[in-house]
Order: C-alpha cells, then sequence, then structure tokens
C-alpha cells in the first residue's frame, strides 16, 4: 500500500477540528514534504517523525513521502500531529494495518520515539467526541486529562513502539536523562521538609464585617468589586478569598474552564477537572497581551480568559496598564485568527 491515513484534531482556539492525516509513497527521489498549511513546528515534524520511527529499528523505504493535512485551507500549528504523521506513514509502508481508522492520533514525537504530552488535549478530544469518535490515542502524560472526556475510549502511551505489531518491535532503548520517564518521576517519594500550605479561607480575615459583608454580595450576584483604601488595610488577602466563597462550579462550567487551561499549559496533569473557580491575578505591569491573551501565531489564553467563572483581581488600578483597555470591548487578531 502507498496511501496511509490517520485522524487527528486540529484547535483554533478552544474550536477543534477534525484533521485527516494522509501519507503517499510515491516512485520519485527520496524526500519528505508535508503540505496543508502546517505553522514551522508543524513542517519540522518530518524530521521528528522519521528520527522516531528509525529508532524503533524500522527503515523507510527509500521514496517520496507527500502528508497531507485536510482540510489544507484549514490553518494548523503545534507538535501535536506527529503521531497522527507517523502512523499514517507506517500505513503507507505496510508497516500498520489500517484497522481502527476512526482513532484519533494525538501527541509530539521526541527522536527517540518516547511520547510526549502536549496542550489543548481536553478541548481537541472534546470536539472529536462530538464528532462521533469513540477511541483515541495519546501520550502518557495526558492520559489522566484524556479520560475526562466521555464516551472516548482512551489509550494511553509512552513510546511509539507500543504502537507497532508484536513481531516487529525491537527492545526500547534506555531513556536517557533528558527524557526520564514521568511515571518514575511520580512513584518516587519526595523529601520535603517544608510544611503543606493550607489554601486561603475566609475564616482567616479577622474583622472586616463591612468589607466581608459587600465580599458576599459580590459573590452572591456576580458584581464587580472595587477595594479603596491604605496599605496593609487587607484588601489583597481579602480579594484571595473571594473565589472560595463563590459556588462551586457546574459540570459545563468546569469543562469550560478546565479546557481554557488545558489549552494555556497552566492544568496540572494529575489534577482532573477544576471544580473550584479560579483566582488569577496578574501583576499591574502585566501586558495587555499577558491579560487579555494573544501572542504571535496561534493566540492564547490570557489571565482574563483562565478566570472565567472566577476572580480576575488587578491589583494597583491605578498603575495597571490595562484599566484603559478594560473600557469596551476588545478584538485580539493574529494571523488572520481573530477573538474578542
Amino acid at each position: 500500500m502507498t496511501l496511509g491515513h490517520a485522524q487527528a484534531m486540529s484547535l483554533l482556539g478552544l474550536d477543534g477540528h477534525h484533521v485527516v492525516v494522509e501519507a503517499h509513497l510515491a516512485n520519485a527521489l527520496p524526500g519528505f514534504t508535508i503540505v496543508g498549511l502546517p505553522d514551522a513546528s508543524l513542517t519540522e515534524a518530518k524530521e521528528r517523525v522519521r528520527a522516531a520511527i528509525a529508532s524503533c529499528g524500522l527503515t523507510l523505504p527509500p521514496r517520496k513521502i507527500v502528508v497531507n493535512l485536510a482540510p489544507a485551507s484549514l490553518p494548523k500549528s503545534g507538535s501535536g500531529f506527529d503521531l497522527a504523521i507517523a502512523v499514517a506513514v507506517l500505513r503507507a509502508s505496510g508497516i500498520l494495518s489500517d484497522e481502527h481508522n476512526d482513532t484519533i492520533y494525538l501527541g509530539e514525537l521526541s527522536l527517540d520515539g518516547t511520547l510526549q504530552p502536549i496542550r489543548g488535549i481536553l478541548p481537541a478530544l472534546h470536539a472529536a467526541q462530538e464528532a462521533g469518535h469513540t477511541r483515541a490515542v495519546v501520550p502518557h502524560g495526558n492520559a489522566i486529562e484524556a479520560r475526562l472526556v466521555p464516551g472516548l475510549a482512551i489509550t494511553d502511551v509512552s513510546h511509539l513502539q507500543e504502537l507497532l505489531p508484536h513481531q516487529q518491535s525491537v527492545a526500547p532503548r534506555a531513556p536517557n536523562s533528558a527524557h526520564a520517564s514521568t511515571r518514575t518521576r511520580e512513584r518516587t517519594p519526595t523529601q520535603c521538609t517544608s510544611k503543606p500550605t493550607s489554601p486561603p479561607d475566609m475564616s482567616d480575615v479577622i474583622g472586616q464585617v463591612s468589607a466581608r459583608h459587600a465580599l458576599e454580595v459580590a459573590a452572591a450576584g456576580g458584581h464587580n468589586l472595587l477595594f479603596v483604601g491604605p496599605p496593609g488595610t487587607g484588601k489583597t488577602m481579602l480579594a484571595e478569598r473571594m473565589s472560595t466563597i463563590l459556588p462551586p462550579l457546574t459540570d459545563e462550567q468546569a469543562v469550560s474552564v478546565t479546557s481554557i487551561h488545558s489549552l494555556s499549559g497552566t492544568l496540572n496533569p494529575t489534577q482532573g477537572l477544576i471544580t473550584q473557580p479560579p483566582f488569577e491575578a496578574p501583576h499591574h505591569t502585566a501586558t495587555p497581551a499577558a491579560i487579555i491573551g494573544g501572542g504571535s501565531g496561534t493566540p492564547r489564553p490570557g489571565a482574563a480568559s483562565r478566570a472565567h467563572h472566577g476572580v480576575l483581581f488587578l491589583d494597583e488600578a491605578r498603575r495597571n496598564i490595562i484599566t484603559p483597555w478594560l473600557r469596551g470591548p476588545r478584538v485580539c487578531d493574529r494571523k488572520g485568527v481573530a477573538s474578542n
């Protein structure tokens, strides 16, 4: 077979789009080309995939390999397509069969074939589940997050070799220190002499009856709140505890908040769903992009997005450079991708 397919997901913000990865082996001068509007990191996937396959003891035929990411009109970014590209190439080479062709493959490949976790697994798999997919293969580091999506059979792998037929697999190389197993580190007991810090609680506040009442009213009605007073009167202390008196997130809100933190890379991989309202307190010198999101290439969530369904605390409002930006709607436009 000279044509192989694999399924993947592409994220534009929190919206997931189904992508079909096609690999074709042609009788031409050997080469490896990726088409379909890939960004720089995705274009470099050809080198990672080639090295990862070689690390598994396999040799690709000396032919021209063309990988197409369909639909070709949809911009694609990130290294999360590495695993799907490798699977499509191995299927085109006849090493892997086309069974379970509806499986979603997500993950970044290292040169030695190990799979690295990626950001945005939760919103990507939610979109895949809504599109009717029932199976997904993800890196082991994303396993807990991936299993938060109902209706998907999740297979987590640590090495590309685990997807190969048994008769073609070879003994994996010993991992070096740069790619030490996450599971090994988790099982090793950590020596810690400091006492664990307890989360903020409203019972820590002594007095401040009127301020605490204002917090209760604002939390109950979802109102904005302005703290005014000299330094040392407890403004920050009260603000840090406002999220603790908000009601727990609903299931829909928890999925939305967790998806945002997954996309921004701030989600603890062992935490699961975020069920408590988040609290974000950016520094007063933070740039507008750090607050409202943005950045070069694909826009990423800022502090305001990470505080969704929670509390966004802007200290030193008079000196905060973001304050004028909050007086009206803003549009963040990066390479044709706009978000309010």
